[in-house]
């Protein structure tokens, strides 16, 4: 019955592709905490305290039914103004709040020119959805142009709209979003920025790389929790037009079961510290480690730093990639090899993660491991 399954799951481990669960261990250069916030005193209290004062563990239902709660709605206030925008709704997960957004508002006739390194969620939303997609040549704002132009050119009437990230999670390069921005408002588009990988770290107090466009009646952005903020769940902020014909039009959200209110308390609570003297301090402290590690990657390595919080070492062929990560791990470091179809062909990568889990010492010795590694397994 399963034949064809295990013959597949067959060819990616011959290939050096093939995924499995393995239990975290070792000094963390793999996550996504980049403010080491996941397992912090401040939010373990603040979820406390929610519980202290009644907040429920589970919605019991979706969002449309009895599973609005009163810590979605603060929540959702308190992003909006937080962030700048109009509105905000609260989502489960990142990867479903960018597949609700492009199967629902892009229309048929539309087009949706999307970063060639765009990220798999805005992707599957896209073939869920009706309009017509084409990629555009990374970080490259006059391609996004052309491809406007050429789609108008052949017929093209619809809306067209413009998918980046601000911050990109395989090679830590930001987009030009001030000239994207002016791409989509020549061409009555709109502008929809994932700052999964920027909320928190990045902009004033963390609002984001795109924050100066925030609020802007042809800018949607998203904000993920489970990355920087150390929670769950994410956070699209858009005009509150689009807001209401998410609630009414996507499925994803209509026929989900609400987020956790009490996952609810906690990003708000997120959202607070972030703001205050701590979420500066811890920014701080990261910056100071991102320019560290920078500096030993080009002295040890060779390596030009990609000058953010994610750092790709790009070692090419997969086996490569999987032995020297396996060498890394075996001396105590979680660090994982990135291989196709996550990232291009011939690119697989080693993606270190800088975080506040992890300070310089363990940076320095990291960095070590990895120039003995590379010697003992040659291109």
């Amino acid at each position: 019955m399963h034949d064809s399954h295990e013959r597949a799951l067959k060819a990616l481990e011959r290939r050096g592709r093939l995924r499995t669960l393995t239990p975290r261990s070792g000094v963390d250069f793999s996550s996504n905490d980049y403010l080491g916030l996941a397992s912090s005193a401040a939010l373990s209290e603040s979820v406390a305290r929610a519980l202290d004062r009644g907040v429920a563990v589970g919605a019991g239902g979706s969002r449309l039914l009895r599973g609005n709660d009163p810590e979605h709605e603060a929540l959702e206030a308190d992003a909006a103004r937080f962030f700048g925008a109009e509105s905000c709704l609260y989502f489960g997960g990142g990867f479903l709040a960018n597949y609700a957004l492009f199967s629902t508002l892009p229309a048929r006739g539309d087009l949706v020119v999307h970063d060639a390194l765009i990220h798999a969620s805005v992707l599957d939303g896209i073939r869920a959805g009706k309009a017509t997609a084409t990629p555009a040549a990374h970080n490259d704002p006059e391609a996004f142009d052309d491809a406007i132009k050429t789609w108008r050119a052949g017929g093209g009437t619809g809306r067209p709209w413009i998918a980046v990230e601000s911050l990109y999670s395989m090679d830590g390069d930001q987009a030009p979003l001030a000239d994207l921005a002016a791409v989509a408002r020549s061409h009555d588009g709109m502008l929809v920025i994932d700052e999964a990988h920027a909320t928190g770290v990045l902009g004033p107090q963390g609002r984001g790389l795109g924050h100066a466009l925030e609020g802007a009646p042809d800018v949607i952005s998203l904000h993920t929790c489970g990355k920087a903020l150390g929670t769950t769940g994410a956070l699209v902020l858009a005009p509150r037009i689009v807001r209401d014909y998410l609630v009414n039009r996507a499925r994803p959200f209509i026929y989900a079961t609400a987020p956790s209110p009490l996952m609810a308390a906690s990003v708000r609570a997120a959202l607070t510290l972030v703001q205050s003297e701590e979420g500066a301090q811890r920014r701080e402290r990261l910056t100071s480690l991102v320019a560290f590690a920078g500096r030993e990657m080009t002295r040890r390595l060779g390596i030009g730093a990609s000058g953010s919080h994610i750092q790709p070492i790009v070692l090419g062929t997969d086996e490569r990639a999987v032995s020297v990560a396996k060498t890394l791990i075996a001396e105590g470091f979680d660090i994982r090899a990135v291989r196709p179809p996550t990232v291009p062909e011939g690119t697989a990568r080693l993606r270190l993660s800088l975080t506040l889990n992890a300070g310089e010492k363990a940076t320095a010795r990291l960095v070590d491991a990895l120039a003995r590694a590379l010697q003992e397994v040659p291109a």
